[in-house]
């Protein structure tokens, strides 16, 4: 069963809904839907005062989310199966705590997407705001498992200790990308900002645009330029999912740096040549 939801006007006081779920959602009537709780700053209104709801029967265990959603937030929140579609933009904590199903959003994200996910996937057409697949704040893990495909750009300290998982960015991904990084990879075809892989322990942040040099910490040292077979595999296998990569990306060769140093060191953050 499918059911949209349509926003009904614009708003200007964001709107959390975490209530709004696969495991609640799909056993309930459309009147039910509707009548589900939802918080706007302190006061408890239901669903039906934000959008419109309507079910169908053509596709299973589908939500899809229609208007300007930039400011509803946590709309995917711990989402186990199932699909959602976005068309529009989507505001903070998307699909945060997520551990299976798959999240389409088919314009821009806020900050805090899919914070301290576990699995599944989320794949944005637009671009993303800070702390992608981060750890919520004073925990010591973010995003532990899953995959984040982002076609346009991403926002600062990406993969803030993240354990597991991969983060796909095909624009430009800001400073200090895999900050206190546990493990994982964190891939960008655009330009990269400063201090990439800061406080990293393992894992591999690679840099595959033609943009300059990213500017690494000085606790990062250089090893050696190669060409990585297993990055050469995964890129024909990102392709062959839609996402766009560069044709001399396949087979180039990367400069590679070990770090950081102030830490276990065991990390590498790769530079196309």
């Amino acid at each position: 069963m499918a059911f949209t939801f349509t926003l009904k006007h614009a708003l200007t006081i964001p709107i959390e809904v975490d209530s709004i779920n696969h495991a609640a959602v799909q056993q309930l009537s459309v009147d039910q839907v509707r009548a589900l709780p939802v918080l706007q700053g302190n006061q408890r209104t239901s669903l039906d005062d934000f959008f419109n709801v309507k079910c169908s029967s053509t596709e299973s265990d589908l939500l899809v989310w229609v208007g300007d959603c930039s400011r509803v937030k946590a709309i995917g929140a711990e989402l186990t199966s199932g699909s959602i579609r976005i068309e529009g933009n989507a505001g903070m904590h998307l699909g945060r705590e997520m551990s299976g199903g798959r999240i389409q959003v088919q314009g821009d994200v806020s900050d805090h997407l899919a914070t301290a996910m576990r699995g599944g996937e989320i794949q944005i057409t637009g671009n993303a705001g800070d702390l992608v697949g981060a750890a919520w704040p004073g925990s010591k893990r973010g995003m532990n498992g899953g995959t984040i495909l982002i076609h346009g750009n991403a926002g600062r300290e990406a993969g803030h200790r993240m354990r597991r998982g991969t983060i796909v960015v095909g624009g430009d991904l800001d400073d200090a990308a895999g900050f206190d990084m546990i493990a994982g990879s964190i891939f960008s075809f655009g330009k990269m900002g400063v201090c990439p892989g800061a406080g990293m322990r393992r894992g591999t942040i690679a840099a595959l645009g033609n943009s300059a040099e990213p500017e690494l910490l000085p606790t990062f040292k250089y090893s050696c330029q190669y060409r990585p077979t297993w990055l050469s595999f995964y890129l024909r296998e990102l392709r062959s999912t839609g996402f766009p990569v560069p044709e001399d990306c396949l087979d180039a060769e990367y400069r590679r740096y070990c770090g950081d140093f102030l830490t276990l060191g065991k990390g590498e953050v790769l530079v196309r040549q």
